[in-house]
Parts: structure tokens; sequence; C-alpha cells
């Protein structure tokens, strides 16, 4: 078993398992027999030699750090206390706040040899090692979450690292610290939205436990002024859901404090606010509450992943939700709409740095969009570039004839030039563009197709990301008033001049796919799922877990 070194830096943590430690340890353990205790180190020799171990029909997972943990206790036991193994029984049926499942850490197993009272050697040293291994697997899903990021998405770039930390040192201080509840809670992320996404998790689950909402029948849209007979269903639907206040009406007529409620459901569902229930707005109300406690769960686990790595203050854009936003603080200071990638050019999933912008920027055509949109577009009309204001340039950059060129051999052959468009307002990535270098070699940027941030999904780019007010963000990333304002931006597009701008310091930024959430207030939000992401989290979520962790990845946090 393996953990994060974000848990600790202090040296001190290595040597917990000295002597000293091991005895106090021991004395407000209670007695263990000797031979549970020598069934222990049969055990773990096992583990040890044949790399896994079934007891009682469960089989461990951490093969290395159980072994480890064990022998350099001279394999005298953890859970002697009965009051100690009732304690970690409960935290482990109450990974379900954290949208995980009590079965993965051994719970039915723990909760039979619970239930039997005095325990023989065999089943004391059973309980001993489940309850130490649900403990080290239960850690390290709060740390790095239960679902193997980098198995769904070759380009996920929220890196996790070991960097030499003991995890036999770390399992010991969590062990032997005085409360356990508490030494567990600390590998959470100990971030706002995270609490936010469990206070949802345990609402909705009640919800769903008390039998949801029944599904609102087919129809015509129902719009404010209307009487029909679904208008009851509708007001019965909102009422579940908290978005229309109880009460006794049972008026079929789809009044005011009705279009005011079901504009409170599409806000936090990220519909269109009119008031009216289209078939989105119906589809939107027909997910049942088990879907929706399984949309938290799904995106609790994406909260393990990345939210550690979250900044106080950093640019956060939201892929799911079509939005790029500015944290300050912890807080929400400033919003802009966004158009992410289509369907098959999806946005990546990673974090880097905001280190410069550019004004008037010139756009070198990627070799995929050059062979998949620009080349056929060029065969079907000839004057496609010229419209465009994009040159042909060869590998030194010296312009060449369109005319001259066999445009029919591509793009069978490897194209041997680079097209590249003029700046100027029918450029693609508009008058600005914001760099933070990665490997996908994904930006931000303004646009030309401004209308496009008026639908509802916006995912219509190459993969990069369009930014609905590019020129409010440049003044608060350069935050230089004196210098760089409206007007003085505006003398620089005006000039025509491509003119790269660094910031004063690098300002963190992260791509983050998320499907749920949580206003500061508490309000419950849920989005669609573009890139139709949640189901292979929620499959591997349920899955029965790895027993293995995965090896040390590069990078840190």
């Amino acid at each position: 078993m393996q953990m994060n070194s974000r848990l600790t830096k202090n040296s001190t943590m290595r040597t917990l398992v000295s002597r000293g430690v091991l005895v106090t340890t021991l004395l407000l353990a209670g007695v263990f027999p000797a031979g549970a205790t020598q069934l222990i180190e049969s055990h773990m020799a096992q583990l040890r030699e044949q790399g896994r171990l079934t007891l009682g029909g469960q089989q461990l997972a951490a093969v290395r750090a159980l072994p480890a943990f064990y022998a350099a206790r001279d394999y005298q036991p953890v859970w002697s206390s009965g009051d100690r193994a009732r304690d970690m029984l409960q935290l482990i049926e109450a990974a379900t706040a954290d949208g995980l499942n009590p079965t993965d850490y051994h719970a039915g197993a723990l909760r039979e040899l619970s239930a039997q009272g005095q325990l023989g050697e065999e089943a004391r040293a059973h309980r001993e090692l489940l309850l130490t291994d649900a403990l080290m697997r239960l850690v390290y899903h709060l740390e790095f979450g239960k679902v193997d990021a980098e198995k769904l998405y070759n380009n996920w770039q929220f890196a996790k690292s070991i960097d030499g930390l003991d995890p036999v040192g770390l399992i010991e201080t969590i062990v032997n610290a005085p409360v356990l509840s508490a030494s567990i809670d600390a590998h959470r992320p100990q971030h706002p939205v995270y609490a936010r996404l469990q206070e949802a998790l345990a609402h909705y689950q009640q919800l769903a436990d008390a039998g949801g909402w029944k599904s609102m029948p087919a129809g015509p849209t129902l719009k404010t002024g209307m009487r029909d007979p679904r208008v009851r269903s509708l007001r019965q639907r909102l009422m579940v859901s908290g978005d229309l206040a109880s009460d006794l009406t049972v008026t079929e007529l789809f009044d005011a404090a009705l279009e005011a409620a079901v504009k409170r459901f599409q806000e936090r569902h990220r519909l269109n606010p009119d008031g009216a229930v289209g078939a989105g707005t119906l589809k939107a109300l027909n997910v049942s509450a088990g879907k929706r406690v399984d949309q938290l769960r799904v995106n609790l686990e994406r909260a393990r992943w990345i939210l550690h790595d979250i900044s106080a203050e950093m640019i956060i854009a939201d892929i799911a939700g079509f939005e790029v936003f500015e944290i300050r603080n912890g807080d929400i200071t400033w919003r802009t709409r966004a158009q992410v990638g289509k369907t098959y050019r999806k946005t990546p999933v990673f974090k880097s740095e905001i280190k410069y912008l550019e004004f008037n920027p010139t756009w070198t055509i990627p070799p995929t969009i050059l062979r998949k949109d620009i080349l056929p577009k060029v065969k079907k009309d000839p004057g496609y570039l010229s419209a465009k204001s994009i040159r042909v340039l060869d590998q030194q950059g010296r312009s060449i004839d369109v005319g001259a060129i066999d445009w029919s051999r591509y793009p069978g052959e490897g194209f041997p030039y680079i097209l590249r468009q003029d700046p100027g307002p029918k450029n693609a990535l508009g008058r600005i563009k914001f760099i933070f270098p990665n490997p996908h070699f994904v930006y931000m940027h303004d646009t030309p197709s401004k209308a496009l941030f008026d639908r509802e999904q916006r995912t219509f780019s190459s993969g990069c990301i369009r930014i609905q007010k590019p020129f409010e963000f440049a003044e608060r990333l350069l935050a230089d008033p004196q210098r760089w304002n409206q007007q003085t931006i505006q003398q620089v597009l005006d000039s025509r001049k491509t003119t790269r701008v660094n910031l004063p310091e690098p300002v963190p930024v992260a791509l983050m796919y998320w499907t749920a959430g949580t206003e500061p207030d508490g309000s419950v939000f849920f989005k669609a799922d573009p890139y139709d992401r949640d189901a292979a989290v929620l499959a591997a979520l349920n899955s029965a877990p790895v027993f293995t962790p995965p090896a040390e990845r590069g990078g840190s946090r």
C-alpha cells in the first residue's frame, strides 16, 4: 500500500514505529492471545510469499504494506481493544457519506465477526488483518480516489506521487491517534466543495430512500397561464426536490409561482431558465433521485482525484459546465461562458499555469485540423484560404503561391507546407489568446463565433476553450489598470500587430470536468454529461476494488 507525500513532510513520522510507541500501544490495547499473534505472523509470511491472501472470503488489498506494517510491530496487534475495533467498523460503514461502498472495506465480514462476541484465535487474527487492510484501503481511496483516472483517460494530467513517504509510518501514526475518526478524516480533501458535495449526497440519498419523485408524463410544452392535468404532477415533482414550497394547491393552472419554481429548477440544472416545461426540462425532471445520487457519487470521486491540488486563487475551466471562472480566497469572483471541444475532440482535463497572453494572434493550423477540416474545404473551394486570410508558407516561413499547389495529392501524402491565418476579426482565435504550456497544445482564446455562446450545450471547438469575455479576462490577469485597461487594450488591438504580454506572475489554471456540485449557499446543481464520462466512472466506482494500488506515478502534489 502506498500513500501520498502530501499527507506530511515531517520526518518524525518515520520514527513513530519505535519501540517506545509500540510499548505504549500494547499496554493500552489489552490482552491478545499469543496464538493469534503467531497467526498474524504466519498470514503475513504467506501474503509476502504468494502476493495474495484471502481471509474469510475477503481478499487483502495491501499486499506490500500490510506485511511491512506488521513486521515493524513484531506482529503485535492494533485492534485488541473491542472499542477501537468497533470505532473502525463504524468509520467503514460511514464511507457511504463519501459515496464509497463499505463492502470494499470488508464491512460484511467484519460485521459477522463483531456479532460473534467472544472470538477464537483464528477469528481474532482475521479481524485484526481485515481491519488494518480496510484502514489502508480507505485512507488510500480518500487521498487518491478508488477509481484510477489514468486508466479511464489517456490524457489525464493530475499526477500523483509518493515522493518516498513510508506508508508503514503513516498507518502507524493513524492507528496511534487519540481519535481515530479525526485521523482518518484528515485524508479527505480539505476543501469546502467536498464538504458541500457530501451534504448534497446525504440529502438526495434521503430523497431516494423515501421513494424519490414520480416521472412526469409526456405532452405539449407547459407554460404560464395554461391549464393541464399534468400541472398537478409538476407541482408534486418540484415540491419533492424543494424547488416549489409545499402547499395544498391542487389546481391545474400553471401560475406565476409555479413558473418561478420551474425557473429555479432550470437554473439548478443549467438549462435555459424560460419557465416553460419543454422536452429538455421534462427530461431533467424525469431523472430519478437514485440517478442523481449516482451523479453526486461520481463527482465526489472526481473531487478526490483533484481537490488536493486546487489552490485558493486560480482559474478554473469547467468543461461540462461550459464556463470559466476565477477563484480568489476560495470564492468565485468572476465568471464567463465558454465553448469547449466537440464530442469527438474532447477538451482534456489537466492543470498548468497561465504565463502570457497574446493580442492579435496568428493561428498556425494544427496537423489534425489541417487534415480533417481545412484540406477538404480547400479542395471544394480554391478561394477558401484567401477568404479566411490564411497564407501558405514553406518550412522557412516563405510565402507559397496557392495556385501552384496540387491539392489533390493531400492528405494522401504528407503536407509539406504551413498554413497560417493572419491576425484580424476572421482569425479563428479571435483577437487574443491565453497560453498555459501543456502537451495537448490547448489554450483559451477569443472567437469570431460569438453567437454560439447563447447555446445551452457549447461543444463547438477543436479542443481549446473559447471564452465570451476575453478582454475582461485579460484585465484581471494583467492586474495593472493603469497600464492595461479597456482603452489601452483597444489601442493594441487596433494596431493589428501581434503583441505578447507576460503576466506579472504565472496564474494556476485547472481544466476540470464536473457534472454535479453545489453553490456556496448550498443549493445543488446538476449538468449534462457532454462527453458521456459519468457512466465509466460509476461502473468503476461500483466494481470490486483493485487489490494492489496503482504504482507510483510521476509528478507531485
